[in-house]
């Protein structure tokens, strides 16, 4: 499904789940949920392949496109993350995880300014970790159970996005759904609105 499929379905649920309501979002956090046998291998082989984030491009047009993409939001994520080398490495990660996991980067890239604004090591009331706040008990289900490895870059990462692929599985391809689910707030309108706020300015370029 496209990024704009996505959106559309992403409005037309939440409108029919009463509009779009502007308040604060909320802090939440993933809830521990009963997995099937076969969702928890899927999720736990997923994430335990570290391999460090290198792309693979079919054509130069791939790569010309990844490029511009990785141009334009490190000069946009100057103010934010100073350092060059550490946006870089940050950015690569974001565009990796998020392909791999079949996720739009700039949706991701929207998740982490709503979940963290973008800082590394954020703890949540709820106890979520890292840039895309994800909660320890994952390390436990699914992992090695050493939470400290959620302020890890590519770990937390690969976490957070291969806990979004499994909730939009889990969802149907529902957006708004999957997002809530995220962020325990399934069925309401404000972290979902919040996420699409973000991902829509994230696609616009600089």
């Amino acid at each position: 499904m496209t990024t704009h499929q996505w959106a559309h379905r992403f409005v037309t649920t939440a409108l029919l789940a009463g509009a779009f309501v502007c308040l604060p979002v909320a802090a939440g956090g993933q809830k521990e949920e009963a997995l099937g046998d076969s969702v928890r291998l899927a999720l736990s082989n997923a994430i335990t392949d570290a391999r460090p984030p290198k792309p693979q491009f079919e054509d130069i047009n791939q790569r010309i496109s990844y490029l511009n993409w990785l141009g334009d939001k490190s000069e946009r994520l100057k103010k934010t993350m100073p350092h060059d080398k550490a946006r870089r490495e940050f950015l690569e990660t974001v565009w990796y995880e998020a392909k791999r996991a079949g996720l739009e980067p700039s949706l991701v890239l929207g998740l982490i300014q709503v979940e963290s604004a973008f800082r590394k090591y954020a703890v949540s009331k709820a106890k979520a970790h890292g840039y895309m706040q994800v909660m320890p008990f994952w390390t436990r289900v699914v992992g090695d159970g050493d939470r400290r490895k959620l302020f890890h870059l590519q770990t937390n990462l690969r976490y957070g996005c291969s806990i979004l692929r499994m909730y939009l599985e889990m969802e149907r391809g529902n957006l708004f759904f999957a997002l809530g689910r995220y962020n325990g707030s399934r069925g309401r309108a404000e972290y979902p609105q919040a996420v699409l706020s973000a991902w829509r300015r994230w696609e616009k370029k600089s």
